[in-house]
């Protein structure tokens, strides 16, 4: 056996007892080959033992009317609030509020107090107006997806929250409507 083959024998030895529960023993009489299919195996071991940091989830409640789009963070429970962020705050004119824009400037000042705070991960549920109103969501709600999305986020589930009644709930005006 040459010196460079008892070098790297040794190397062998040295990672082997690092990163398994093998006993140094049983490499140390081990021949070139098995040297190599060792270090291969080291290779397998420090690859499968590496695991991501734990997930830190959160929910996006996204309120989308067509009057506004409100972003709402909260941790797991749901008590604590992380981030809040409306279409109002990043355009200047009440028409653009609801506005596809506005919701992406909005999720994404979200998404940067949320990373602050170490969230990872998010489920998201969506809110129309419902009740009597509209139980479609505004036009702000796909681009405050799609960019928290974007931040880099693990999506869990999307739901839909909106609220829908079940009984003889009427729009307001009375029986003859609004007149005008």
């Amino acid at each position: 056996m040459s010196e460079t083959e008892a070098v790297t024998e040794e190397k062998v030895e040295e990672q082997v007892s690092e990163t398994s529960s093998e006993d140094p023993t049983e490499t140390a009489e081990a021949t070139p080959e098995s040297s190599e299919t060792a270090t291969e195996s080291v290779v397998e071991a420090t690859t499968q033992t590496k695991k991501e940091g734990k997930e830190k989830w959160g929910i996006a409640h996204i309120y989308s009317s067509y009057n506004n789009t409100i972003i709402h963070m909260t941790d797991l429970t749901g008590a604590e609030t992380a981030a809040i962020s409306s279409g109002g705050r990043h355009v200047n004119a009440d028409r653009y509020q609801s506005s596809p824009f506005a919701a992406m400037k909005a999720a994404n000042a979200v998404v940067d107090a949320a990373k602050a705070k170490g969230f990872t991960a998010l489920h998201i549920k969506v809110r129309a107006v419902g009740g009597v109103g509209s139980r479609v969501p505004g036009p702000g709600a796909q681009a405050a997806i799609r960019a928290l999305a974007r931040g880099g986020f693990k999506i869990g589930r999307i739901d839909d929250v909106t609220p829908i009644p079940h009984d003889t709930t009427r729009k307001k005006g009375g029986k003859r409507g609004r007149r005008v």
